[in-house]
């Protein structure tokens, strides 16, 4: 072969090397991204740490905990540009809050009223359709488990979502009320009232039980906004006339506490009225009890001259005086 055909060849495979490989393996890494590096497909791990060890495992129990014990990878942060070699491969995930409707299902997208609609059974056995979003993130605490631990993230977590709900919904019962009519009588048993009341303690109940999806999935649920409770449409009717008589039970009810404590109100202003009545008729006569004894302190005959004094008022001012006659 010619030298100068070789030595071309060869300049033209260290081109294409220096351009397919050296340059094609610089990289960069965006805000809101994290990434992780693998070497001949095992991912950058930091020594024996694993997540059992990191405080997202806390929600977990002993079992969980052997199930989902994955390793903690190197993140790369933002920045760059960095670079990696031919046998490395680098995957970026998206750290940013994303909302998705609850009822999606990423596998059966005609699932659930093609995504629009979960269906769950009351306690009462009564079936209701919930609409409501949830949001979620990637945790960058736990890539592996986003990466490679779990074939499909976001269905898991849907799936989790979804049977953490319809189990708290057969099962939720309403804060007892001491002021509420009685069940029996104005059917306050009925669970999807109670529900539509709760909805904020129900949002709260799934972000607490979904708290654990960080150390399973890899998936952070910021919060789960439940905005609707829907009964069947042959039992809307029944439903708004339980709710009318009980909302007129229950203004009746607030009507009669409050005419009692009007009656209250005011037995308890006239009995401070005539406590001050008999104050006032008390005092004077606690005057001229005093002043009789400070009169007597001075001596038997100032006391007789103030009784003969006073008598002599009265006399003054009777019309007829009956006095006894001495015999």
């Amino acid at each position: 072969m010619d030298p100068n055909i070789a030595l071309g060849i060869l300049i033209g495979f260290v081109i294409w090397f220096l351009v397919s490989y050296l340059a094609g393996g610089i990289y960069t890494v965006n805000q809101n991204e994290r990434a992780v590096k693998t070497n001949f497909g095992r991912a950058e791990r930091i020594g024996v740490a694993t997540t059992v060890n990191s405080p997202i495992a806390q929600s977990l129990d002993a079992e969980e905990k052997q199930r989902y014990n994955y390793p903690q990878v190197r993140v790369i942060m933002p920045g760059g540009p960095y670079f990696k070699w031919p046998w490395q491969k680098i995957y970026k995930v998206s750290i940013a809050t994303q909302t998705i409707n609850m009822a999606y299902d990423p596998e059966f997208p005609k699932a659930n009223m093609s995504g629009t609609v979960v269906e769950a059974v009351t306690k009462d056995q009564l079936n209701t359709g919930m609409t409501g979003q949830i949001r979620y993130r990637i945790s960058e605490r736990n890539l592996y488990a986003y990466l490679f631990g779990v074939k499909n993230p976001i269905a898991h977590v849907m799936g989790y979502f979804i049977s953490v709900l319809r189990e708290r919904i057969a099962t939720f019962e309403a804060p007892s009320n001491p002021n509420a009519p009685d069940p029996s009588v104005v059917g306050g048993g009925i669970s999807i009232n109670d529900l539509r009341k709760n909805l904020r303690d129900l949002n709260e109940h799934m972000d607490r039980e979904c708290s654990s999806s960080d150390a399973r999935y890899g998936m952070v649920l910021d919060a789960s906004l439940i905005t609707g409770i829907d009964p069947p449409p042959e039992v809307e009717s029944a439903l708004a006339a339980i709710n009318t008589a009980h909302n007129m039970v229950s203004s009746d009810i607030s009507l009669a506490q409050a005419t009692a404590d009007q009656r209250i109100e005011q037995s308890k202003r006239a009995a401070e009225i005539e406590t001050l009545k008999a104050q006032a008729e008390v005092q004077p006569l606690t005057a001229l009890a005093s002043q009789l004894a400070d009169l007597k302190a001075t001596g038997e005959g100032a006391l007789r001259a103030y009784v003969r004094n006073v008598r002599l008022g009265l006399f003054s001012n009777a019309q007829q005086v009956v006095t006894e006659a001495k015999r």
